[in-house]
């Protein structure tokens, strides 16, 4: 399988913030203590998950290959918004600065 460097770019900036929506951003921090409450980063897990960024990215690196696989025009699509809004970001913290 081949992907062209646009797309590999689009994909990786989908992964980097989707993985800080999960880790990060506050909109999920509700989410975040509920499983933080039932599972504690420190014990490992599902709870650790959720604070490491190599393993969040990997898993929703995984998932995006895989749909990218099944069907590229449509994930391309979807994780086009993921990377701008990761440009975004980046942009307005480095403007920040």
């Amino acid at each position: 399988m081949e992907i062209a460097f646009g797309n590999f770019i689009i994909l990786a900036l989908a992964v980097y913030r989707a993985s800080r929506l999960i880790i990060e951003d506050t909109v999920l921090d509700k989410f975040r203590k509920k499983v933080w409450k039932k599972y504690k980063p420190a014990d490992g897990g599902i709870g650790y998950l959720l604070t490491c960024y190599w393993c969040v990215s990997f898993w929703i690196s995984s998932l995006v290959i895989v749909s990218y696989i099944i069907v590229p025009i449509p994930t391309i699509a979807v994780c086009a918004v993921f990377a701008l809004s990761a440009a975004a970001g980046v942009i307005t913290a480095w403007l920040e600065k």
